[in-house]
């Protein structure tokens, strides 16, 4: 008799591959953390997206480097997970331009 296990992937860290994959395709490296039914990509200092479920399903979400001057907040954009490939070009580009400035200078404070 032989067992075999099945590997059960959670819906977060299968969305958090498929973006992982994309953006690899586009040169830009990124580790992929899974955990209480959220993912999280880890792709540069200051850029780091939220693979997660929302009202109308997946999404990926993430910092544009500005900051609200009314409420002071950071401001988020994102992207359904069922364009992955229109996400990853966004967040491409959010890369290049985190990559073209020192750390230090992009900081809001």
């Amino acid at each position: 008799m032989s067992l075999v296990k099945t590997v059960v992937r959670s819906p977060a860290l299968v969305v958090a591959e498929q973006l992982r994959c994309e953006l690899e395709r586009l040169g830009v490296s990124a580790d992929v953390h899974e955990g209480d039914g959220l993912a999280l990509l880890s792709v540069w200092v200051h850029l780091v997206v939220w693979c997660e479920r929302g009202p109308e399903g997946w999404r990926y979400r993430w910092w544009t480097g500005r900051v609200s001057q009314r409420s002071g907040r950071w401001v988020y954009t994102g992207c359904r997970a069922v364009a992955v490939k229109t996400a990853a070009q966004r967040i491409a580009a959010r890369y290049a331009e985190l990559r073209r400035v020192p750390s230090s200078s992009s900081l809001p404070w």
